[in-house]
């Protein structure tokens, strides 16, 4: 995809895109770039972002970002609007993933994970909000997966904070709806990106567990590069539901993530029907 064969956007918008430097924050930027927006590339080495740079060296801006940092966040939203004057989407993608039985998970993994997948996104989403709020527009699109609506065993601590990324979402988009500014949730499938490779950490293995997770570990090891899902495609089919005027709360993408959500919310509606009286037994009888 290049700006010479993909077609400019009608307005030209600034993008701050956080987690640049692989996988679908780099499709993303280059999504961007290739549309005329202005970008705001950001990832913990910013010397890995001279390429998306040289694209669009006027229009591109590359800044150090650790979410995780304090005050950086608000270092670098105040970057992007020394240099662009506005911030019109914000995209809450630094990330990475963590696999092991909870019990094989410790506690300084649990917690940092959080500290990045979760509080780092929350953090940039405040930064930028008063921004937004002055605009009186824009729109927050936060990185879920299709672990943010069920999970797996083996994935307890990734999944956690894509419900968490999630709850949260489902609130603020209500929140800032009065003034103007959408929020989507997107929901990736199996994406070729380095999220089965170098951003998945695997966890001490206490073999008692090898039965229930042994098959689903191989398989998060092995699945790099094999992933159907094209992130130039997703970044496309993001854009789209930001622009439309009904945009989407949740947009799922990839087959495989839309298959997986559906049965899912369809074995909740069964379960929750066959317990149903049970649940609605626990109200005070009336009087």
């Amino acid at each position: 995809m290049n700006a010479s064969t993909t077609p400019r956007a009608a307005a030209v918008q600034t993008w701050l895109i956080t987690g640049t430097s692989s996988g679908l924050g780099r499709a993303f930027a280059e999504h961007a770039i290739a549309r005329g927006h202005r970008v705001v590339a950001t990832a913990r080495k910013p010397e890995a972002l001279a390429d998306l740079v040289a694209l669009a060296p006027d229009r591109v801006l590359a800044l150090a970002l650790d979410v995780t940092a304090a005050g950086a966040p608000e270092a670098a939203v105040a970057a992007a609007i020394n240099r662009f004057g506005r911030i019109d989407v914000l995209i809450n993608n630094a990330g990475y993933g963590v696999f092991g039985a909870l019990e094989e998970t410790p506690d300084d993994e649990l917690r940092a994970i959080f500290d990045t997948n979760f509080f780092g996104a929350m953090a940039v989403t405040r930064a930028v909000l008063p921004v937004m709020r002055e605009q009186r527009g824009g729109a927050i699109v936060n990185i879920s997966s299709l672990g943010g609506q069920l999970s797996f065993g083996g994935f307890s601590a990734y999944s956690a904070t894509k419900f968490a990324i999630e709850g949260a979402s489902e609130a603020l988009a209500q929140e800032v709806a009065p003034f103007g500014i959408k929020v989507l949730i997107v929901e990736p499938g199996q994406f070729r990106t380095q999220l089965a490779g170098g951003a998945m950490r695997h966890m001490p293995i206490l073999g008692v567990y090898e039965e229930a997770i042994g098959g689903t570990r191989e398989f998060a090891k092995n699945m790099h590069q094999t992933q159907p899902g094209d992130p130039r495609k997703a970044a496309a089919a993001m854009e789209r539901a930001i622009a439309a005027p009904d945009t989407p709360l949740r947009l799922q993408l990839g087959g495989d993530s839309v298959d997986a959500v559906r049965a899912h919310a369809q074995a909740l509606l069964a379960e929750m029907a066959q317990w149903e009286p049970v649940a609605r037994g626990t109200d005070f009888d009336a009087a």
